[in-house]
């Protein structure tokens, strides 16, 4: 999978957190442990949202098995960190979500054989794992 793939798959998620009512506060947030992917908030929670883009017939079950606990405890350092340097957010509950963003190729012109990707939200997982 390219990174403008995975990049399109978290795009579409903070679209569908904002048409919900949520505020994206970042995305693509780096920091020396890693990166995350979606950081959103709304009156009550800052959520961390870890995407994963996958096409059908992946091998690692749309991305559930990528977030093991080697993942997980660097998503909780990052978001420490997130937290550390935007101290207004720290009233808010934490909690890190996972969002599995599926595609599949489309034919868009017949006659020159070119595919246009369609991505969709095959499930969102809220608290997926816990600090």
């Amino acid at each position: 999978m390219s990174k403008n793939l995975g990049d399109r798959g978290e795009t579409l998620v903070a679209q569908l957190l904002q048409a919900n009512g949520w505020q994206i506060l970042a995305q693509q947030w780096r920091c020396r442990w890693g990166e995350l992917d979606v950081v959103a908030r709304d009156r009550q929670w800052l959520i961390f949202v870890e995407v994963k883009t996958r096409s059908d017939g992946n091998w690692d079950e749309n991305g559930t098995l990528a977030i093991n606990q080697q993942k997980q405890a660097k998503l909780i350092k990052s978001a420490s960190l997130f937290l550390s340097q935007n101290p207004q957010f720290k009233d808010l509950s934490c909690r890190f979500d996972v969002a599995i963003i599926k595609y599949r190729s489309q034919p868009q012109d017949k006659s020159f054989n070119n595919q246009a990707l369609e991505l969709y939200l095959k499930e969102y997982i809220e608290q997926a794992f816990t600090p």
